[in-house]
């Protein structure tokens, strides 16, 4: 089957799509159009016949998250080019295959051991695992970026074929080890690359409108997300942290309670929250945007939160902490009070935080929650309110320990055990 189509790929990636580097490390500014291109890329090469034999594996840290993602964007691809005919798509699994060539693209996770499994047992009728594309790159540890290298290996069977893993990510944090690892690395075995959205060349004006207000308001923040600048650490509120792998059984923990900020165009959090030897443990959370309160209750009984575990709410929405109780959870509201957020950070300061790798809303957060600057750029003791609504949920798990400023043991009662 030939079919000639016509491709627009904007100029800035054009090095990137050509580099043959086994990392390919590329660091970019939302709406930059990293993500698009990348999908691009990969739709045209894994149809060409050159590279018969050529396997992909797209990965996030959570499975499900490729849906509205990763795999809208291949797809996307797929139609904008005309070439549906050319392409079996499944959704359940997730999966895509070239009918020309076999080539063939999975979808996984990476964020448990169930997940590490499933990436571990991929396996292709035809042809070898060669490239793996790990979208939001930040989301995922260093532990799980070893195993996903160490799925790279074995003799190819032509020089048309390589290796290659694909990083893109917003450069949240200067700290991260994305940067010490390969960033910084002067190897030949990496290309690095940075884009912004200046570059893009379908980049609408309304989105350029916005991020000049960003610039006003956020100008931190949009270094990041604007310049594709590394953040600056120095800004950040919180560094006591760690991202890993939390135990979940709630018996493990001295005490357990649940929080939420409430939000719907911006993000609804709900976290369940461990604290042990004075340390802090989220173990699970729920990140969700334009879902209404039924649907969330529904989410949090399937996804395992307890009705028996205090929930501590934002007190700006009584209406909807009323419904929560009255589908039978114990949801109260904080006390707000002058100081109270300055409070709350004091007392996330004073002890380690461990942060389930599976909360990847609450990581992408805690790593880039900053103090407000002045006009002058001096910094403020006042948090930045951009995407914070892990953060504040997280404010709110504090609420019961720093004001009585004591630890109080649950028992398997109170936590319906």
């Amino acid at each position: 089957m030939e079919k000639t189509v016509a491709v627009g790929f904007n100029e800035q990636f054009k090095e990137a799509n050509e580099t043959r580097c086994r990392y390919r490390v590329m660091k970019g500014t939302a709406g930059s159009g990293k993500s698009v291109n990348v999908a691009q890329d990969y739709i045209i090469k894994l149809q060409d016949p050159l590279y018969k034999g050529i396997n992909l594996m797209v990965v996030r840290a959570t499975e499900d998250s490729n849906q509205l993602s990763t795999f809208s964007e291949l797809t996307g691809a797929i139609e904008r080019f005309g070439l549906s005919s050319l392409w079996r798509v499944t959704t359940n699994p997730m999966r895509l295959k070239c009918k020309v060539t076999g080539n063939e693209i999975v979808f996984r996770g990476c964020n448990d051991t169930r997940a590490i499994e499933r990436i571990k047992s991929v396996s292709f009728r035809q042809g070898k695992l060669c490239w793996i594309w790990i979208e939001e790159a930040t989301e995922i540890t260093s532990k799980a970026f070893d195993i996903l290298d160490d799925r790279l290996r074995g003799i190819l069977d032509n020089a048309h074929q390589y290796y290659q893993i694909t990083l893109t990510f917003n450069p949240i944090n200067a700290q991260h080890w994305i940067k010490h690892q390969l960033w910084d690395m002067n190897s030949p075995d990496i290309f690095t690359h940075s884009s912004t959205y200046l570059k893009n060349r379908w980049c609408d004006e309304a989105y350029k409108a916005r991020m000049e207000r960003r610039k006003l308001t956020d100008p931190e923040g949009y270094k990041v997300y604007g310049l594709g600048e590394w953040g600056n650490a120095g800004d950040n509120i919180l560094s006591n942290y760690t991202i890993e792998t939390v135990d979940k059984d709630i018996t493990h923990y001295d005490a357990v309670l649940q929080s939420q900020d409430f939000g719907f165009t911006h993000a609804n959090c709900i976290l369940q929250v461990g604290y042990k030897d004075g340390d802090m443990y989220i173990l699970k959370e729920i990140y969700e945007h334009d879902k209404y309160t039924n649907k969330l209750i529904e989410q949090a009984t399937v996804e395992g939160f307890s009705k028996h575990i205090l929930m501590y709410c934002d007190s700006a929405e009584p209406d909807r902490i009323a419904e929560w109780r009255n589908n039978g959870w114990r949801a109260y509201a904080v006390h707000k009070n002058p100081g109270s957020v300055a409070a709350q950070i004091d007392y996330l300061r004073g002890r380690k935080i461990h942060v389930d790798t599976a909360c990847i809303g609450t990581a992408k957060e805690i790593q880039q929650w900053r103090w407000k600057r002045t006009s002058n750029g001096e910094l403020t003791d006042e948090p930045l309110e951009v995407e914070d609504d892990a953060m504040a949920a997280l404010r709110y798990a504090t609420e019961p320990y720093r004001r009585k400023h004591r630890m109080r043991t649950m028992t398997k009662q109170s936590l319906g055990l």
